[in-house]
């Protein structure tokens, strides 16, 4: 679908230390246009939770107006630690176009969640072995009507919204990278939380997320030209180092846990896709390729090049991804 310049949909991603935003063109394929980053004070949003709405109404009037996105539609992700994924096993008898309507009446009585109220949606996995299942997304509606609310405050239009895993595989998939029958463990390592996500095929069917210690103090931030930051650390590199061990324990303990727990040895990882805003992420695919002996691949940068002198930032490549969401 092609929008003129003044109509073209706005792709913002909230987390706990930023706003972003970029601009596409999707023909023939994604081309980034513009795109922005604003820092948030500590604490305005607590893991993925707004907790000062009225501040957050200013930064992101700002934002609109330095961003030149007035009265855009809008596309935005759940922030990761609201999210749910679950795969679930479903009688026989419930047919494709029932199964939301299933899932509605389950959720609550035989099926639980660790939150009340959520908004959700699901889709039904291929049949494996004589089993029916389906997966399941959710997070809690309040919070994700407060995103929506945000944005409708100031005059934008929310049309669509999405989730951090979706939006980076199809980014992946658009890029030719994805192969059939792969098991892709896909880590998203931010400078204060990592977000796994395991695909079968181009299903997710796990998801695991966890902090990583982030103290602003230890950092040096400062404006890039790519309209992004850069983060320089100033502190205790005997901890930093402590604290990224801790995170390849973590991606081993989780690939373990797939191939022996969930198919008892007769299945494996078969491929790591590393992304995220972390600094150090360089430093982070390098030590991975040394520790893990299967293929580590990133999103490659120079395949989504805006034609500008500036580089388009892999930061931003959630919201890229976001772009090409369907509506």
């Amino acid at each position: 679908m092609n929008f003129i310049n003044n109509k073209r949909i706005a792709n913002l991603i909230f987390n706990d230390h930023s706003i972003r935003y970029v601009e596409a063109k999707n023909s023939p394929s994604p081309l980034p246009i513009n795109w922005g980053e604003k820092l948030l004070p500590q604490g305005l949003i607590q893991e993925g939770k707004i907790s000062d709405f009225t501040t957050l109404v200013m930064i992101l009037d700002e934002c609109i107006h330095d961003w030149k996105i007035s009265r855009r539609k809008v596309r935005f992700l759940v922030p990761d630690p609201l999210v749910m994924i679950r795969k679930l096993r479903i009688p026989d008898e419930i047919h494709s176009d029932e199964l939301f309507s299933y899932m509605y009446m389950e959720i609550g009585t035989s099926i639980h969640l660790p939150f009340e109220d959520p908004v959700f949606d699901t889709v039904l996995l291929p049949e494996n072995g004589g089993k029916k299942e389906a997966l399941l997304f959710a997070a809690p509606e309040q919070q994700v009507k407060e995103y929506a609310n945000l944005l409708t405050t100031l005059k934008l239009k929310p049309i669509a919204a999405d989730i951090s895993p979706l939006s980076l595989y199809r980014l992946y998939f658009h890029s030719d990278a994805a192969k059939a029958n792969e098991r892709l463990m896909m880590v998203q390592i931010d400078i204060d939380r990592v977000f796994i996500c395991i695909f079968e095929k181009e299903f997710p069917i796990f998801l695991h997320q966890f902090p990583i210690p982030f103290q602003s103090e230890f950092w040096e931030i400062i404006p890039t030209r790519t309209k992004t930051h850069q983060y320089n650390f100033r502190g205790d590199t005997l901890q930093m180092a402590n604290d990224l061990e801790n995170f390849y324990k973590e991606v081993k303990k989780l690939m373990d846990f797939y191939r022996y727990s969930l198919y008892q040895g007769n299945e494996q990882i078969s491929k790591i896709l590393l992304n995220g805003d972390h600094p150090l992420l360089a430093i982070i695919l390098d030590e991975m390729k040394e520790r893990f002996e299967l293929p580590i691949q990133t999103i490659d940068t120079n395949q989504w090049k805006s034609g500008k002198s500036s580089a388009f930032p892999p930061s931003h490549f959630l919201a890229l991804g976001l772009a090409i969401k369907e509506v």
